[in-house]
């Protein structure tokens, strides 16, 4: 298979924006994608998977290459793929396949690429269920859908699917989750029936336990993936509020609520005077905390050469604060759910048991946390609190 000069150099400069400026990933490749439409689907599968590969598994094609140099990590995985490496690209040492050999052999956070200090972390709070969870965090992501309640239903959905052609099957214990066997194609992707939302992410809404007619607060809405999934639970009654500091993310979530046919939302964004307006108000809070976002870097492997101790550090004080304070906003005899989208204890779990320490009346009903080794699911976590 032949390699085009272009799209190789494309490649550099896309992994140079992520791993040099620390640009996200995602957002890079979609907006090159943008900038040449002339590239046909399978110069963008060509972008798109050698990029990935390299940012997911840097340390460990550093390794092999004997350079952490992009060019060489490229020619790694382009060599694993069965291109020829061309002769105006960078060559790889002699000792490439014994370098490849001797990988396995290789510490942990060497043949998982992750940082030192992160496996380091990991191993001290998760013992031996770390490496299992790195490494399903390690494998490509399923696409997931989630069936709009308000619009269609499971079966009627996956018979609409089977009719363009579309491989998917219904996921066991998530009601409204789907499976793709490959990519929704995006002629279906706006349709009002479905959202993309990872199977893990599902789980979360439910556990808020809401019912018709609630008043509902969704106090880190973001885009607004859980958001949507709590209103159609309540079967379009009552009232569900999106709060978030990013009016960019509400701004997306409004076009998503309309595509939706949700009218029982209140989007606001978040300012000095949020808690203080919706104190005492809610039955149900979700506080959806920004969080290291460990959890999903089978999507967003850049996360874990971005991520530092500091910034972890950072968003640990962040969780503790919202806990501190967001719960306000129920009303007596209100109940909230804590949820993150990491597999560190230290985000979950310990933060749920620091508050509790410093108010024993919350009581904790229940916590679950997502194992993406044995889900296929991304990384979550959550807990349910009341107050006695």
């Amino acid at each position: 298979m032949k390699i085009h000069r272009p799209l190789a150099e494309a490649c550099v400069t896309l992994l140079n924006s992520v791993l040099e400026d620390g640009r996200v990933l995602d957002h890079e490749v979609a907006a090159a994608f943008r900038a040449n439409r002339r590239w046909g689907k399978r110069d963008r599968h060509f972008i798109a998977d050698s990029v990935w590969e390299v940012v997911r598994w840097r340390r460990a094609l550093a390794h092999v290459a004997g350079s952490d140099e992009v060019e060489k990590l490229l020619a790694v995985v382009w060599r694993r793929n069965g291109y020829a490496i061309p002769e105006w690209w960078a060559t790889l040492d002699e000792d490439v396949g014994e370098h490849e050999a001797t990988l396995e052999a290789q510490p942990v956070a060497v043949r998982q690429s992750v940082p030192d200090w992160l496996d380091a972390r990991g191993r001290e709070e998760l013992g031996e269920d770390w490496l299992p969870i790195l490494e399903a965090l390690n494998q490509r992501a399923p696409v997931f859908l989630r069936v709009n309640r308000l619009k269609s239903n499971r079966d009627t959905v996956l018979a609409w699917l089977e009719s363009e052609d579309v491989a998917a099957s219904a996921v066991d214990g998530v009601p409204d989750a789907i499976r793709l066997e490959g990519m929704l194609p995006k002629r279906l992707s706006y349709d009002s029936r479905i959202e993309i939302q990872d199977g893990g992410s599902q789980m979360i809404a439910p556990f808020l336990q809401v019912e018709p007619g609630m008043k509902v607060i969704d106090a880190c809405a973001g885009a607004g993936g859980k958001t949507l999934h709590l209103a159609a639970l309540m079967q379009g009654q009552g009232e569900v509020v999106a709060l978030d500091v990013s009016q960019r993310r509400l701004d997306e979530l409004w076009k998503r609520a309309k595509r939706a046919g949700l009218r029982n939302l209140k989007i606001e964004r978040w300012d000095d005077q949020s808690l203080a307006k919706w104190r005492g108000w809610a039955d149900r809070v979700l506080i959806d905390a920004p969080c290291s976002g460990l959890g999903t870097l089978r999507r967003q492997p850049d996360l874990k050469w971005s991520l530092t101790e500091a910034r972890l550090a950072k968003v640990i004080r962040t969780q503790r604060r919202l806990l501190d304070h967001y719960p306000e906003m129920l009303r007596e005899g209100g109940k909230f759910v804590y949820a993150t989208c990491s597999v560190l204890p230290s985000e979950n779990r310990g933060q749920v048991e620091a508050l509790r320490e410093r108010d024993p009346r919350w009581e904790m009903e229940d916590d679950h946390a997502v194992d993406p080794g044995t889900t296929g699911f991304d990384g979550f976590y959550m807990a349910r609190l009341s107050k006695r």
